[in-house]
């Protein structure tokens, strides 16, 4: 289920994060966390399973009809199991009123997404 990032899953969260290509670098991980906590604009979720957080996905609430994915991270033990389809569906279920698009680093995933038995990250 998605659970909305806080303070105290910092750690769990830059792990996640830090899985991204563009997110290697850590104050520029640190400065990512940073935005989700006091961007209005920007919403970060977990993916718990059982006890465990297993994914992330970052999104960016462009406009009142558009959410733009920025983040798609899952644990590399629990992949190729659904879990970032289910991080998408589930973003899409909560953002019923709005397309869910992707940038320009969660393109490729999320175009995989789309003929949904292709998603399996």
């Amino acid at each position: 289920m998605l659970i909305r990032y806080k303070k105290s899953f910092e750690k769990i969260a830059m792990g996640l994060l830090s899985f991204m290509p563009n997110e290697k670098d850590l104050k520029h991980l640190q400065q990512t966390i940073k935005s989700y906590e006091i961007e209005k604009d920007q919403q970060l979720f977990l993916w718990k399973e059982e006890e465990d957080i297993i994914g992330a996905i970052g999104v960016f609430l462009k406009d009142e009809e558009t959410v733009e994915v920025h983040h798609v991270s899952v644990n590399p033990s629990h992949r190729q199991q659904g879990i970032g389809k289910k991080m998408v569906r589930a973003l899409q279920d909560m953002y019923k009123n709005r397309a869910v698009i992707a940038d320009e680093f969660t393109e490729g995933f999320l175009e995989k997404c789309q003929p949904e038995e292709n998603c399996n990250e």
